[in-house]
């Protein structure tokens, strides 16, 4: 069965239990995180039994799950579809949490007003970036490639940035980061990672609104929920997922990060995907 909500159409899934009164926070990026790539038996059995077991912390804990990704919502589904997940979350920050939308009881997901509200009056400016990519390309030589395979949301223009040498990239990177400051743009850069259908040797470069992003979302949402910092737990990655994982308590990659995540950041669980979640939950958990 299929509902319409906000102008796009969904699937309707089971939904994970919760009541009105939250205790804790579970925030988790999506892929290569929540969702595995590869997709192997043994990865989708482990993933499968963690769904069981959020749905349980949501009923016996009263646990809110999210998944906070720089994935649109279509494309979700559409990974939910091919790998089998039968639960959506409580709500999902897509888009590196430009868009926030929350689920109801029947399995219809609708947009968080506040947010959309505090997104749209950002000052945000398509025709900004446009121009920060022109002034990058005649000044500086520096050419960034649209991720049009994506498509690009309304409040997030992505592209990818191929590494030249160590010394070079280095400047580039700073130019990028100088110029979307420059034209009042928040810009996320991060390598990019294989495993995820990226480029190799490349470096994820994203524009999105000033006030945006994982760590903000994951603000928002524990104030939304009314969640102590102390009951807030992450799950990441990659290098975009590490503010996001420093806003939490309890804050983990997964075995499977990024060596270049790995280098920033020190809780790493001993082992990959669902399996690192499970293991770290059920320590956390009685």
């Amino acid at each position: 069965m299929l509902k319409k909500n906000a102008g796009r159409t969904f699937r309707t899934m089971q939904v994970m239990k919760s009541t009105q009164e939250t205790q804790y926070l579970i925030l988790c990026d999506f892929d290569e995180t929540y969702y595995p790539h590869e997709g192997t038996d043994a990865q989708l059995i482990k993933l499968h039994e963690l769904e069981q077991y959020l749905n349980y912390l949501g009923e016996r804990h009263l646990a809110k799950i999210g998944w906070v990704t720089g994935s649109s919502l279509n494309q979700i589904l559409q990974k939910m579809k091919t790998a089998g997940i039968a639960y959506l979350p409580h709500f999902i920050a897509s888009d590196l949490g430009t868009e926030i939308w929350m689920t109801d009881f029947d399995g219809q997901l609708h947009s968080l007003p506040q947010w959309e509200s505090s997104i749209r009056n950002s000052g945000f400016s398509r025709y900004a970036v446009e121009e920060i990519c022109n002034e990058l390309r005649s000044i500086y030589n520096i050419r960034l490639q649209a991720q049009t395979q994506h498509g690009q949301a309304p409040h997030k223009m992505n592209f990818y940035y191929y590494v030249k040498s160590e010394a070079g990239t280095r400047y580039d990177l700073n130019v990028i980061k100088q110029l979307a400051f420059n034209y009042g743009i928040q810009v996320n850069i991060n390598r990019c990672n294989p495993k995820a259908g990226d480029p190799h040797q490349a470096y994820d470069i994203d524009f999105i609104p000033n006030g945006a992003g994982k760590k903000q979302a994951a603000h928002f949402m524990r104030t939304y929920y009314n969640v102590p910092i102390e009951r807030t737990i992450a799950f990441g990655d990659s290098g975009n997922d590490i503010e996001m994982l420093k806003a939490a308590k309890y804050g983990y990659l997964l075995q499977n990060a990024t060596p270049e995540a790995k280098s920033l950041y020190p809780n790493i669980a001993p082992f990959p995907y669902a399996e690192g979640i499970l293991h770290v939950c059920k320590t956390i958990f009685p």
